[in-house]
């Protein structure tokens, strides 16, 4: 991360006296959002509802909690029953311009941005990106056959409808200060989490609503051949390389695994390229499987990424499944 943002985030989730000083502007961001929300409430602005049920998972925090392995378990849960659901993305960190984007496979990060591609190559399930996702759902189900629609964050865009709303919560970092931007880390203030339909919290352990995140292999980036994730399996010390949000719980679950790591930490959604690698050559290279994807093309030698699988309590598998039986 940059500096000022680490700061910035380290006091929100400190609870630093000087974001007081914050409170005004707050205020302001409170009102306008309470104004948004009310204006599509009221139907003052359009809000499109397609005819295929729309899952919405997201967050009301600022920065990475975990979204896209929901997104994957949840696809993934589905292909097996025969099911065919479809995935919608802003596509952040995409650069092409050229949107609606269907993610196929000569997509590239610049195209489609990284959490969808990474979405795309776990799954093979229709992924269209673009900034408006009300654009972007009505090309999907235009262009596919989808019996469900999920929409990969977006609980801040109101310009879809939805049928079920599921919110994805750190179980260590909670809401920090409880404030919204800029004194705090809330996209939204704390009550509207008594709206969503469900809420998930990363870490927890809690078989009603807990996520763990399960390392399942490191992956060869150029080979593809895969290995246990433990320092038997590789080695012990290693380069650790991460461009998300918390790289604290990656670097920690490598650490759990035997592993003795040199931390290279880069800003969220970063675009790697092969000057970002270079010199890390004296011993290999674990990266996250998100910043995996947008590495393919970097001959970088001895480099592994984790697969990461999000284990999903079965109240919510049920409850995505009713929608689509219905």
């Amino acid at each position: 991360m940059r500096i000022g943002e680490s700061a910035l985030v380290s006091a929100w989730y400190r609870g630093a006296w000087w974001l007081w000083l914050l409170r005004p502007v707050e205020f302001v961001f409170r009102v306008l959002v309470a104004l948004r929300g009310a204006l599509y409430r009221w139907g003052v602005l359009e809000q499109f509802m397609p005819d295929k049920p729309l899952v919405v998972v997201g967050n009301i925090t600022v920065g990475g909690t975990g979204k896209t392995p929901v997104v994957i378990a949840l696809v993934e849960h589905l292909q097996s029953l025969g099911i065919h659901p479809g995935v919608v993305s802003r596509g952040y960190g995409a650069k092409s311009g050229n949107f609606p984007h269907t993610v196929g496979p000569e997509s590239t990060a610049d195209d489609c941005g990284d959490e969808a591609l990474l979405i795309y190559q776990r799954t093979a399930c229709a992924c269209v990106v673009a900034p408006s996702r009300k654009a972007a759902v009505k090309q999907l189900v235009k262009d596919f056959r989808v019996d469900i629609v999920f929409s990969d964050d977006g609980l801040q865009h109101f310009a879809i409808g939805r049928n079920l709303e599921i919110a994805v919560l750190d179980h260590r970092r909670g809401i920090g200060n409880g404030f919204c931007l800029p004194a705090g880390p809330l996209r939204e203030p704390v009550s509207r989490l008594e709206t969503v339909d469900q809420i998930l919290y990363r870490g927890s352990e809690d078989r009603s609503n807990g996520v763990q995140y399960m390392p399942t292999a490191m992956v060869n980036l150029d080979t593809g051949e895969e290995r246990t994730v433990s320092a038997e399996s590789l080695q012990e010390h290693v380069h650790a390389v991460a461009g998300i949000g918390q790289p604290r719980q990656f670097y920690e679950s490598l650490e759990d695994c035997g592993f003795t790591i040199e931390e290279h930490t880069f800003s969220d959604h970063h675009q790697f390229r092969a000057q970002d690698l270079v010199g890390l050559v004296d011993k290999p290279i674990i990266m996250t499987e998100k910043d995996a994807v947008k590495c393919r093309t970097i001959n970088a030698g001895n480099v592994w990424y984790v697969r990461i699988d999000a284990i999903l309590p079965q109240p919510v598998l049920q409850a995505v499944e009713r929608l689509v039986r219905q």
